[in-house]
């Protein structure tokens, strides 16, 4: 049994998606930015939380656009609506 209808996909893709991408580049940033100290784990998680505030409603924006360019540039027909 699903834990989501079908139709909440996109929302559940996008949720997943800007959390992952989020805690990978902030931890990256983080690590870049102070190196391995004390504080490290406070701030990759202060980092992370306030780039998926940020990342999520973005992606939930953007990715119609993105999901036209994609299938533009591979030729692809557009998906019905």
């Amino acid at each position: 049994m699903a834990l989501f209808p079908h139709r909440s996909a996109p929302y559940v893709f996008a949720f997943l998606l800007s959390g992952f991408m989020t805690i990978i580049v902030s931890g990256i940033a983080t690590l870049v930015g102070v190196g391995i100290t004390a504080e490290f784990l406070t701030l990759w998680v202060r980092s992370w939380i306030t780039a998926w505030v940020i990342a999520f409603p973005a992606l939930l924006v953007v990715r119609p656009f993105v999901h036209r360019m994609a299938n533009w540039l591979t030729g692809h027909a557009p998906t019905p609506r």
